[in-house]
């Protein structure tokens, strides 16, 4: 049974005390409930994850860095390697999310470096994956989701690709207040688990968790973690609410 997972992406928000604060109303939540087979997430800034992670139960929530350097260490101001990034507790990285392809231009081939150093630390990489309202309308959508992976992951060996979690984002649907519907996310999704399928093999497809990352929120959650292939979300804004993240992970 695959892995499901509320995953928040709290972005450039939040002091520390107000970061802990949320992750100790988040976590008293998360210690009251069975959540087997299910993982609550916290991706937050590279300030924060240390106290946050002394802040929660890692046996129920885990924390991720937002981003990692495409280089091993040296000088490089103002970067976080993969391996400081271990070194603090994180057991997870935000890789390729939307904002660091369109602001900070990161290519496939930047991806797929990070990727390499992130499971080179024992990070597991969440993989962000999505297309632009253009390439949609152009229904050039599946080919740009397909180079994404093809370019970025699909180098990978079995072993390596099974720590790899994917966050499908159409980026038209980012903060925008606009939402794939449930049909469109799910054809998107089984399109990308038949894609892992042909690369991989159909068991490494049936066990890779895919997540929806597209303005999901308590309203909309139930229905689109209801489709048969995803497995939970990348919640942004939703994600700084101790009370509608909470209500998101219900839904998981």
């Amino acid at each position: 049974m695959r892995l499901r997972i509320a995953a928040g992406n709290w972005k450039m928000n939040t002091s520390i005390q107000e970061g802990i604060e949320l992750a100790k109303s988040i976590n008293q939540f998360a210690t009251s409930i069975n959540i087997e087979n299910k993982r609550i997430i916290l991706g937050v800034p590279f300030t924060h994850i240390v106290p946050i992670v002394q802040t929660v139960d890692y046996r129920k929530i885990s924390i991720a860095a937002q981003n990692c350097a495409k280089w091993e260490k040296g000088a490089y101001t103002g970067e976080i390697s993969a391996e400081m990034i271990r070194s603090t507790g994180a057991h997870y990285v935000i890789i390729g999310h939307s904002e660091r392809r369109q602001y900070f231009n990161e290519n496939n081939n930047d991806l797929k470096i990070k990727v390499e150093l992130c499971l080179k630390n024992n990070l597991r990489p969440i993989f962000c994956i999505g297309e632009k309202l253009k390439e949609r309308e152009q229904e050039k959508h599946f080919n740009v989701v397909s180079t994404q992976l093809k370019e970025s992951l699909f180098h990978l060996d079995e072993e390596n690709f099974s720590h790899i979690v994917l966050a499908y984002e159409p980026v038209w649907a980012i903060g925008t207040g606009k939402n794939a519907t449930p049909e469109q996310a799910q054809e998107m999704h089984a399109f990308i688990r038949k894609l892992i399928s042909e690369n991989y093999s159909i068991s490494i497809a049936q066990n890779t968790t895919i997540l929806y990352g597209g303005s999901c929120n308590a309203q909309n959650a139930k229905d689109l973690f209801s489709q048969p292939d995803i497995d939970g979300g990348l919640i942004g804004g939703a994600s700084l609410k101790a009370n509608d993240f909470i209500e998101i992970i219900k839904v998981l």
